[in-house]
């Protein structure tokens, strides 16, 4: 194991290329939120791109780090490896028994976001799926949110039921990342199959919480997109 693959190197990595400034462009985008330092995301990944083989006790030490770009490193190096080519199967598998197991420190949006395709959706690409509707009946609004995107590994191979079956699951979901997070796969399987999209929106459109609504809509021709949009009343 080389220094670039140590949690602690990483960290100290990580640490030297903070700057006040960068720090206080985060507090536009994260109000109220003191976790970060500083480091540009493009850094950050970076550092994770060269640490793949980061053994997994390393990572879940990243995890547990107070610092939000610690953890988008950590995460960052999870989904890296778990598309990596020449990653084996029980290393995705212990990358992904890894992110269910330790879901309480990948508890933000946009750490959900960076990973659970790769991570959890990726490895279920050949599995059962009843791991994901675990997660949509989670109390834990990043679970349920984990259960949605992670459908875009499926997507991404013209797989459209469980983001439908999901979607359904998770249709009145009263968490606004939730929500955003259901309307943004389901505008991604418009793309994959339109048809399938305006189906869901005919039965469903009325009863959808805005922001999905909103968010599934986006890409329809205008006049399609108001009608939906006028339903939700």
């Amino acid at each position: 194991m080389t220094d670039e693959t140590t949690a602690a190197h990483f960290q100290k990595s990580l640490v030297a290329l903070a700057t006040p400034e960068q720090r206080q462009k985060y507090t536009r985008y994260f109000p109220g939120d003191d976790s970060f330092i500083g480091v540009r995301m493009g850094d950050v990944f970076a550092l994770a791109g060269r640490a793949l083989a980061m053994p997994v006790p390393d990572i879940e030490t990243l995890l547990e780090s107070p610092t939000h770009e610690v953890r988008v490193g950590a995460c960052s190096i999870m989904g890296k490896a778990a598309t990596n080519r020449k990653t084996g199967g029980e290393r995705r598998e212990e990358l992904y028994e890894l992110y269910l197991r330790r879901h309480d420190r990948i508890d933000t949006w946009d750490l959900v976001d960076l990973v659970a395709y790769q991570v959890v959706g990726g490895w279920l690409v050949d599995k059962p799926r009843e791991p994901l509707y675990s997660l949509a009946a989670s109390s834990f609004w990043p679970e349920r949110r984990t259960a949605m995107v992670a459908t875009a590994a499926f997507l991404r191979r013209g797989d459209i039921t469980d983001t439908l079956q999901l979607a359904r699951m998770l249709s009145s979901d009263g968490n606004d990342y939730v929500q955003k997070a259901t309307g943004w796969m389901l505008r991604y399987l418009g793309d994959v199959d339109r048809d399938a999209l305006l189906g869901f929106l005919d039965e469903n459109a009325a009863g959808l919480p805005r922001l999905t609504l909103r968010a599934a809509t986006e890409k329809l021709d205008k006049p399609v997109r108001a009608g939906y949009l006028a339903r939700k009343l």
